[in-house]
Order: C-alpha cells, then sequence, then structure tokens
C-alpha cells in the first residue's frame, strides 16, 4: 500500500553503500499545520538502489509530494521501520524542480533485498 506526504524538503542527506553493492540515501521532509505550527514534524524518509537519485532534482526549501511505502524487518529481535520512497515530485505551488523541472513518473520498486549488516 502507497502512501503520500507533501511538506518542505529540510535537509538531504549524502548517499551510502553497503555490502554488495547497497545503496540508501536519505532525506527529511517537514510537514506542518501552517506557519503557526508549534510542533512540525520533521519525517525522515530513505531511497534504496536504483532510486537514490530521484532526490538530485530538488534542493532544500522546496514544496515536495513524496510517494512511499511503509516497510517493517526484524533482526536478533531488534524492530526496525522505514518509510521507502519511490516517487517524487514538485507540490503544487512549490515551484519546479531544480535541474529541468521534468515531472518524472515511477513505478512502486521491487521487493528490496535486505542485507544483515544494513541499519534500517
Amino acid at each position: 500500500m502507497a502512501y503520500e506526504l507533501e511538506g518542505n524538503l529540510k535537509e538531504i542527506f549524502e548517499t551510502k553503500t553497503f555490502g554488495k553493492g547497497f545503496t540508501k540515501r536519505e532525506f527529511v521532509v517537514t510537514v506542518s499545520r501552517g506557519p503557526d505550527d508549534r510542533y512540525p514534524q520533521h519525517i525522515k524518509l530513505s531511497l534504496i538502489k536504483d532510486k537514490v537519485g530521484l532526490i538530485d532534482r530538488f534542493s532544500a526549501g522546496q514544496r515536495v509530494k513524496v510517494t512511499f511505502d511503509l516497510r517493517g524487518s526484524e533482526s536478533n529481535g531488534r524492530y526496525f521501520t522505514d518509510l521507502q520512497a519511490w516517487k517524487i515530485d514538485a507540490a503544487e505551488g512549490g515551484g519546479a524542480p531544480a535541474g529541468g523541472g521534468r515531472r518524472q513518473a515511477e513505478a512502486p520498486p521491487e521487493e528490496p533485498e535486505f542485507e544483515e549488516d544494513a541499519p534500517f
């Protein structure tokens, strides 16, 4: 099941590479109810494998709409939750994305291959 969220792109982190070439890139979107919201939410999402470049055409401060899947895993009795993004678009009224502004349709990702040493 896919979920969506819309907010301001706060931060984009560098791509990390784990064993066997597995790549992951995280970013943060700030969601608020308006300028007077005392408690905006800073939501960290991730992009994996061939999706890590989707964020390249955006920059901090832009308004984005992110489509993602909620993923969960267990390792040695510890549970992990990850919000895996697979589509990012400029949000309505958020201006054109940096670097050309071409809207890109994406298909949902394949089931990921989890690495035991990958921190999720």
